[in-house]
């Protein structure tokens, strides 16, 4: 796997390029928001939020239109409003700094075999999986596609795992546990609150808090909106 780290800290660069070529990994560094858009031939994105010349979800943004290569933000902003909007702009997964080295690792690991084991449009199945329709929902497994009356919602790869994940028992509270092993890897590393930044920003996607609602100190189901 090749991956593109976007970290203008040099320190930091060098340290996590000679782990990850390491652990085999190919690693292209860029220091900047400019060098970055100008990259390609990458297989995954590891991207600092705070560039020199851009901000981080611009750069996010503009790599989205131009690559389906997972994107990993690497940021030192706990917020929930920071996570939940490098989602939206289309990150598949982020991780707060500091971070242990096991621990991204382990997120480049089950973000990549995620994606190289997600079903692609127009890909040949051994059966047709018909879509599934919650009221106004459809999740499509096949095409990996959502709509809600009608109406196309563009997630990331991880959102529509996780709401296909939810939407296989509607009504069944799925605990965070069960999600993270399930949606991103039995061996996960990281916190569980990765789950709850998703989720928040799978509900503003689908219209409605009430989708996906939570059960306090258990998990999340989703049901349809009463």
């Amino acid at each position: 796997m090749r991956i593109l780290l976007v970290e203008d800290d040099r320190s930091i660069a060098n340290s996590v390029v000679e782990g990850l070529t390491a652990e085999g990994f190919s690693v292209d560094h860029a220091g900047t928001g400019a060098a970055a858009l100008a990259a390609t031939g990458y297989d995954m994105v590891l991207l600092d939020l705070g560039l020199p010349d851009m901000d981080g979800r611009d750069v996010c943004r503009q790599l989205r239109t131009r690559t389906s290569a997972p994107i990993i933000m690497l940021t030192a902003r706990a917020e929930e409003f920071d996570r939940v909007l490098g989602l939206e702009l289309g990150a598949d997964d982020y991780i707060t700094k500091p971070f242990s080295f096991r621990e991204l690792v382990a997120r480049i690991r089950a973000v990549g075999r995620r994606t190289v084991d997600a079903p692609t449009e127009g890909a040949a199945l051994d059966e047709p999986v018909a879509a599934q329709r919650i009221g106004p929902l459809s999740v499509d497994p096949r095409t990996r596609r959502v709509y809600i009356d009608g109406d196309e919602v563009l997630l990331t790869a991880k959102e529509f795992d996780l709401l296909a994940f939810l939407a296989t028992d509607v009504g069944a509270v799925r605990t965070r546990t069960e999600i993270l092993e399930n949606v991103w890897d039995a061996h996960w590393y990281g916190p569980t609150k990765t789950v709850d930044a998703h989720v928040a920003s799978l509900r503003k996607k689908l219209g409605s808090h009430e989708w996906i609602q939570a059960v306090r100190g258990v998990g999340f189901r989703l049901e349809p909106p009463a």
